[in-house]
Order: structure tokens, then sequence, then C-alpha cells
């Protein structure tokens, strides 16, 4: 989360009245992240405080968050525990506040754990297999825009800010995963909506158990092994190394298997997908590394964490 555009209370104060959720009470500006503007907003309605999020969305598009707040509430409505945007009397769950397109959802109870055990990562094994199956009849559509066409068009872009080892890497594995997607068994892996972007920090607990998935703005219809593998590369992992915990590498698989059991050609290709996930993140955090936007509240993530990862990777292979 971050603050790119500054919202005053009489805006916010203004949105919450019109979506019949109560007097503002507080609003606080929140740090972590880098896609969107995020307030955490307490109300007051019939004596009771509640407690929100006001996302401003700077880099999707009107057109393209429908995907998103829609799938929110398609999973909220088979009992999956995520936020749940907040509709206007027309029942319109997208809103524009400061010129931006803007949602309103309600904050999720607990605290993220950032030193999972194993039987922490088995929760979030049973509630990404959960949400796979739940989402399999959402019926919008959208690629995952952070997907192998956006990592084709950005590393040209970011490889002149590298060191030749570093550029040599990027553009090796590149190849080998235009080389994979391009494969039979690939292309008949189980997809749908995923979550993409399932890490530690995007997960709530409230004691030991699992009370909220959150951060779904990097959603979008892919494989369901990638997803999985997105959460192994930072569930799974000491964080120091990018080595995997073999502990709790077994706790999350085991768990997603006995609710949704893996395809053939997913247990082949998961060491192919989990660098494919490093992949990923460490092409997005050089770009925002790089070529930083500007934010009231921003903290890059350094983006050599998964280098050691995709290396972690490439050394099981």
């Amino acid at each position: 989360m971050a603050v790119f555009t500054e919202v005053s209370r009489v805006e916010a104060a203004d949105l919450m009245q019109r979506l019949g959720l109560g007097r503002l009470i507080e609003m606080v500006g929140c740090a972590g992240g880098i896609e969107n503007t995020n307030y955490f907003v307490t109300t007051e309605c019939d004596g009771q405080r509640q407690e929100w999020v006001l996302t401003l969305f700077e880099r999707l598009s009107a057109e393209q968050l429908p995907f998103y707040l829609h799938l929110m509430k398609h999973l909220a409505g088979k009992g999956i525990p995520v936020p749940d945007p907040q509709a206007d009397a027309s029942g319109e769950i997208l809103h524009r506040v400061r010129g931006k397109p803007a949602a309103v959802v309600n904050r999720l109870r607990g605290a993220s754990v950032l030193a999972p055990q194993p039987a922490h990562c088995a929760q979030v094994g049973t509630m990404l297999a959960r949400m796979h199956l739940a989402a399999r009849d959402y019926e919008r559509e959208q690629p995952n825009l952070r997907g192998l066409a956006w990592w084709n068009e950005t590393v040209p872009v970011i490889l002149p800010y590298l060191q030749p080892a570093q550029a040599q890497l990027l553009q090796a594995e590149l190849a080998y995963q235009n080389h994979v997607a391009a494969s039979p068994a690939y292309q008949g892996l189980p997809r749908g909506p995923v979550h993409a972007d399932l890490f530690r920090d995007n997960v709530m607990f409230d004691g030991d158990q699992l009370s909220g998935v959150f951060d779904f703005y990097f959603a979008g219809c892919d494989t369901w092994l990638f997803d999985l593998a997105v959460c192994l590369n930072d569930w799974c992992i000491d964080l120091d190394s990018g080595a995997a915990d073999p502990a709790r590498t077994g706790a999350l698989l085991q768990a997603y298997q006995a609710v949704r059991p893996l395809t053939a050609a997913e247990r082949q290709l998961l060491p192919a997908m989990r660098r494919a996930g490093a992949l990923r993140f460490w092409i997005s955090r050089l770009w925002d590394w790089y070529l930083p936007r500007q934010a009231a509240v921003l903290k890059p993530h350094d983006p050599t964490h998964f280098e050691r990862v995709l290396r972690a990777r490439l050394a099981e292979c």
C-alpha cells in the first residue's frame, strides 16, 4: 500500500455517507506496497464503529477494475474470507475519488504472520485451493496483466540498469519461460481466476486461524499452478537465502492437494512455475526500483530478493 493521491477528510466522508457506511471518525494513509493509494478509514453508524479500506487505483483502469471487484464479491458469496466491495444506492461497487477509480472494502480482522510455521502454510494451501475451486464459475475474464506478455515487454526496458551477470540470467530465464509456455503440457494446465500475489502480507490470521485474504489487484486468469508457485516462493522459503524450507513446502502442498489434487502435468511443471514466479517478481521489483513513481508514502521492495529466489530455484533443478 502507498499514498500517491492525497484524499481529504471531506472527500472521504462524502464517499462514506454515499455508501451508507456512516460518519467518518478517522482516516490514516497506509504505507507498504507500491501500486495503489490506500487509507484505513473508521466510521460510526448507529453507535457502532466499523473499519474500512479506501483504495484509489493508480495504474488499473476503470475498464479493468470490474474483474477484480466482482471477483472479490463472487468469492465472498462463496464463503471465502475476502474483502467485500461496498455498493452505493444504485448497486455500483466502483466509485470515483479525486478523479481516480476507487473502492471501499471492509477491513479484515487479524494480522499478517511474517514468520510462518508449517501450520500457517497448511492453512494457506487449503485456502488457495478453495479459492481456485470457488472461482471456477466466475464469468468475467481478464488475462494476468503481469504475465508472460508483460515480462517480454518489460525486460528490454530494465536491462540497461543491470550488471552483465544479472542481465544474462534475466534473459536466459525469460527465454526458458517462453519455451515452457509454448509446450503442450503447459497449454493443458488447469486454469482460471488466480490471486497471483498471495504473499505473507496479503493474508490475515486471527490468533492461529486464517481470517482473510486480500489485495486481489494483481488477479487474472492464469494457471492455478502459477498461483501455487507464487505462494510457495514466499511462504515456504528462507527469506535471507531464498532456499526452500522442506517442512513448510510439504505442509502447503499437502493441504492444497487435499482439496484439489495436482494433475501429473502440474507435478511435472511445478519446478518451472516456481522459477516463473520468481522471475515475475524480480522483473516487477526491478521496474519499480529503477523506474519509480512519486508517492507521499512509498517503500519500493529490494529486487535482489527475488534474484536470490530465482537462483535458489535454479539450483534445485
